[in-house]
């Protein structure tokens, strides 16, 4: 199998910001409690906060966290989680206990350490506008009013200038407490980001949303004048109710569909004239979606079968490579795209995965390692020739995977052309040409490789360095392209310099 890539490096497409390699943890089974915040135990520090749960996240380079929700977040009362005593509630999203003891103060802590822009979605389900602009009157006045004086009295005198802020999460679903119609949404979005903008004009405001018309022209025509973003979320293998993970070859057809959302959230913006002047937050997003059967329920479990999203297992070569597709994408909708966020960051579908003696970094997190230590800024026109399909059969009929995925970037200030490669293929290398009118003035070629024995790869407490990236590099020959093999199921960035 052979296919050509070729590239301008004189031609930018646009510029991507970093936030698009951001991450969301959520108040779901093992993510903050026990994931990231673990005071009983020997490996956390003074605070709470996992030392090596930190350390990992720190070498992500993470620009931003999303926090506390996700569903959790539409019954969440955020004082209940400031001050000396905090008292339990009863989480109505996801039916059990919530202690309290990690809050806005212990998020903001957590940033600080990992190197990450915090970002607040508000409660949009059971709370007010009132709610929500007190909220960030606590975190972002410097002394006025009770709320920036209570922040001061629990210890944090110094704001904690929170500048990313989100009226709700996915209140257009009926599975979200406080669902609300398109126009009962706008109307509602309208009068919260008023009252939050009057406490801070300076805060980037967003709100959930859904790549659809009909509730997205209710939303921009009534509040698209507070809003700076719109938030999008995509979970490609649904699930909810049965564990039963798609195929790798599955995933792979499901990864030539990502930008269907992009586009079509794109046009909108466009039909009204607020391109340029509304971004896209796609900021909840997996290939997995979460497993938590029986929600509902009265009768049946439906807390021990989240003990699924666990395994360790479950996360393979087919994550890895459609987290790399997503990531892609992204660069390719810089315009537009400016912030999206991996969920979750730490133990269910996460990238770092917790136990008694430590962590495993699971292939995904060794993507974002990737992109983040070694991708530029600066989108490049790029373009692939000749890439070979293969079939994937589907219930809805077989169909036609391009085996290569790429993009071409380079750094701001520098020569260097990086360029992101997956070969989505089960099990064939294919011989990829790189090809430019500028090639010649390349010397070098250095080729991080994420690879694996097999497709369905995994790393695990026992086996934690399976699947691990790599690194080889060779001089350029004195011609005008170069040729690589690119192995099956892989994640590659390559270097020209």
């Amino acid at each position: 199998m052979e296919a050509e890539l070729a590239f301008n490096s004189e031609r930018a497409l646009g510029k991507r910001d970093p936030k698009i390699y951001g991450h969301f943890i959520e108040h779901f089974h093992r993510q903050v409690y026990g994931g990231i915040y673990d005071p009983g135990s020997p490996l956390s520090d003074a605070a709470g906060l996992r030392r090596d749960v930190c350390q990992a996240i720190r070498a992500l380079r993470p620009p931003v966290i999303r926090w506390p929700g996700g569903c959790y977040v539409s019954a969440y009362h955020w004082e209940d989680g400031t001050g000396p005593t905090r008292s339990p509630c009863f989480d109505k999203a996801w039916r059990v206990e919530e202690s309290n003891a990690f809050g806005t103060d212990e998020f903001i802590r957590l940033c600080r350490n990992v190197g990450a822009e915090p970002y607040i979605c508000t409660n949009a389900g059971s709370g007010t506008s009132e709610e929500m602009s007190n909220w960030v009157e606590y975190c972002n006045l410097a002394e006025q009013g009770k709320w920036a004086r209570l922040r001061a009295g629990n210890g944090y005198a110094a704001p904690h200038n929170v500048r990313y802020w989100s009226i709700g999460n996915e209140n257009y679903g009926d599975w979200e407490i406080g669902a609300k119609t398109a126009d009962e949404w706008a109307r509602f979005v309208k009068e919260s980001g008023k009252m939050m903008k009057a406490v801070d004009p300076s805060i980037q405001l967003m709100a959930a949303s859904v790549a659809e018309l009909d509730w997205n022209l209710r939303l921009l025509r009534d509040a698209g004048k507070v809003l700076d973003w719109i938030s999008i979320h995509g979970y490609w293998d649904p699930l909810w109710e049965r564990n039963d993970l798609s195929s790798y070859e599955t995933c792979m057809a499901l990864s030539t569909t990502i930008a269907e959302k992009i586009t079509t959230t794109e046009h909108i913006l466009g039909a009204l004239g607020l391109l340029g002047k509304i971004r896209i937050a796609f900021d909840e997003w997996n290939l997995r979606g979460w497993h938590h059967p029986n929600r509902w329920s009265a009768t049946e479990d439906f807390l021990t079968p989240r003990d699924k999203n666990d395994l360790n297992s479950s996360y393979t070569m087919a994550d890895a490579v459609f987290t790399a597709c997503f990531l892609n994408e992204c660069l390719r909708h810089c315009r537009t795209v400016g912030m999206a966020n991996f969920a979750p960051l730490v133990n269910a579908r996460g990238l770092i995965f917790t136990h008694d003696a430590g962590i495993v970094l699971r292939p995904t997190y060794f993507v974002f390692q990737l992109f983040t230590q070694h991708m530029g800024d600066i989108v490049l026109d790029s373009w692939l020739r000749q890439n070979a399909d293969f079939p994937v059969t589907r219930p809805d009929g077989d169909v036609l995977v391009p085996a290569l995925d790429a993009v071409a970037t380079r750094t701001t200030g520098e020569n260097a052309v990086r360029i992101a490669v997956v070969n989505r293929h089960p099990e064939k290398q294919v011989g990829l040409t790189i090809a430019g009118p500028d090639i010649r003035r390349f010397a070098k070629v250095t080729v991080h490789t994420l690879g694996a024995p097999s497709k369905d790869s995994c790393n695990d407490a026992d086996t934690p360095h399976t699947v691990v990236p790599g690194r080889d590099s060779y001089s350029l020959k004195e011609s005008d392209r170069t040729r690589l093999d690119i192995a099956p199921h892989s994640v590659s960035v390559i270097v020209l310099t």
